[in-house]
């Protein structure tokens, strides 16, 4: 647009003042909620994604299913096949893990993998004793999947043979702490006694209650699987993308795979309700805000029907009068995303120091990125340019003789 059309679009914007700022007020309104809910949600999936796969691998490698096996006989001297009976409950394992984890790491998004012993297991200190999940694993590997040791509250994040590291929950239950020996039982028979080397807190008190980690090699003993694994975990760039990346690894090297989408798959629909609605509110609000443009531009162009038919008659074209009302569009859209990013980093700022849950602490972290910030500012200065479409044709088909008269 040219120098002209600004000028001309300014010096209009001030004669009609009042209305000018009723209009940008409504368009900052409009781009305020926009941006404080679109940041809000956003900061609300990333907490509740954080919290939920912050304890779990994106995608879990599982040993593969066993079939059956018929039982035959023998009468008179046939083979008779009888009732088909399922084995017997065991511990299942991935026995070639190394190449497993080999190629899931090789796999497309995948960014990490730690191979896992897990099992059911019995804790004991004296009198007490709790049922848990017994997790054999190499620490450095599986921090790079849970971060296991950022979560250590108390002694030391480390797992040496004949360690554990046990939840704070189950420590408070058998009357544990860091240094002091506890009992675990494993698949049969099968028991050991460790040191709690620490207490760690996933900020989930049934995981806290739950978990005992100890080395690879231990819990490959307790659980009557030497050499092997039951899980291999791996964690994924694109958290939207893991179904993608299991379903990958079942058709190409045959394995079974299960990603956090389809373990979640309650979340993963209340996630999506959530994408949906706040598309919808910003959707309407556009369509709002682009209505309080184009009503107030129509009202501008009967109230400028004279300055409209002066500018023509002194040589103004039909194109210089449409470029003046799409750069009061422009001018408003673009001023009014100004003050609504600012009121919504003013919300932003009031939700972070004083909105607390029960524990005192910040509900989560909730920023507005600068790309997020920028993106619904162009988006409400193209929305006020498209909003004044229409004012500006009626002002460029004034007739410069008759509006004169007016």
């Amino acid at each position: 647009m040219s120098g002209f059309a600004f000028t001309v679009a300014l010096r209009f914007l001030r004669e009609g003042r009042f209305q000018s700022i009723l209009i940008i007020v409504g368009v900052a309104a409009g781009v305020g909620v926009v941006a404080y809910i679109s940041a809000l949600i956003d900061g609300l999936q990333g907490n509740t994604i954080r919290r939920t796969l912050g304890t779990q691998a994106h995608v879990v490698i599982k040993p593969p299913e066993e079939a059956p096996q018929p039982s035959r006989g023998v009468a008179a001297g046939e083979a008779l096949a009888r009732d088909i009976q399922a084995r017997a409950q065991r511990t299942r394992s991935i026995d070639n893990w190394r190449a497993v984890a080999a190629a899931v790491e090789a796999a497309p998004n995948v960014t990490a993998v730690a191979a896992v012993a897990l099992g059911a297991g019995l804790a004991l200190r004296g009198e007490a004793g709790r049922a848990v999940s017994l997790t054999g694993i190499d620490l450095a590997d599986y921090d790079r999947i849970v971060a296991l040791s950022e979560n250590v509250v108390a002694g030391a994040a480390r797992l040496a043979p004949g360690e554990a590291l046990i939840g704070v929950q189950l420590a408070q239950d058998l009357g544990a702490g860091v240094g002091d020996r506890i009992s675990v039982r494993g698949t049969g028979s099968a028991a050991d006694t460790f040191t709690v080397a620490g207490l760690f807190d996933l900020g989930n008190r049934d995981l806290n209650r739950r978990f005992v980690y100890v080395t690879l090699s231990s819990a490959q003993s307790l659980l009557g699987i030497p050499g092997g694994v039951t899980n291999v975990y791996a964690k994924v760039a694109d958290l939207f993308a893991a179904d993608r990346t299991a379903a990958f690894l079942r058709a190409s090297a045959g394995l079974e795979a299960e990603s956090w989408m389809e373990t979640n798959a309650q979340l993963l629909s209340a996630l999506n309700a959530q994408t949906i609605s706040t598309r919808l509110i910003r959707g309407f609000t556009a369509l709002v805000v682009m209505l309080g443009i184009a009503s107030v531009l129509v009202v501008s162009v009967v109230q400028k029907r004279k300055e409209i038919g002066i500018l023509r008659a002194m040589g103004a074209t039909r194109a210089q009068m449409t470029a003046v009302f799409l750069a009061q569009g422009a001018i408003v859209g673009l001023a009014g995303s100004v003050l609504g990013v600012s009121l919504a980093n003013l919300m932003l700022w009031v939700f972070s120091n004083f909105v607390r849950g029960a524990d005192g602490q910040a509900l989560f972290a909730v920023t507005l990125p600068l790309e997020m910030a920028v993106a619904i500012s162009l988006g409400a200065t193209l929305g006020g340019v498209v909003a004044a479409v229409a004012p500006a044709r009626n002002a460029a088909r004034l007739d410069p003789a008759q509006a004169i008269r007016v």
